[in-house]
């Protein structure tokens, strides 16, 4: 079983940046790609970004050019530094990881950090 734990999130006034973080723990075998979603109430989760294991990078629309995702293998983390925080940003974000073992694919989810921009 793999754990993930998020740091981050808060207030940020309009225009600030913040970074998220999550770590992965436990049993881990091979982690594959790593992501940030985000939810808000009465809609669907979004994809925002993913890293794959080499380091491709895949983002959404909405947050090209502000948000940037990064990994430390080392530390099984990955990060998002969001920048340009927008009100629309606001939202629980949610990190999700692929964990390869065996042929099998594992996903697992953090527990979400509230983000919420806002003067």
């Amino acid at each position: 079983q793999v754990q993930l734990v998020e740091s981050g999130g808060g207030l940020v006034q309009p225009g600030g940046s913040q970074r998220l973080s999550c770590t992965a723990s436990g049993r881990i075998f091979s982690l594959s790609t790593m992501g940030w979603y985000r939810q808000v109430p009465g809609k669907q989760r979004e994809l925002v970004a993913t890293i794959g294991s080499g380091g491709s990078t895949n983002y959404a629309d909405s947050v090209k050019g502000r948000f940037t995702i990064f990994r430390d293998n080392a530390k099984n983390t990955v990060y998002l530094q969001m920048n340009n925080l927008k009100s629309e940003d606001t939202a629980v974000y949610y990190c999700k990881v692929l964990d390869n073992r065996a042929g099998a694919v594992f996903r697992y989810w953090g527990q979400g950090a509230q983000v919420t921009v806002s003067s």
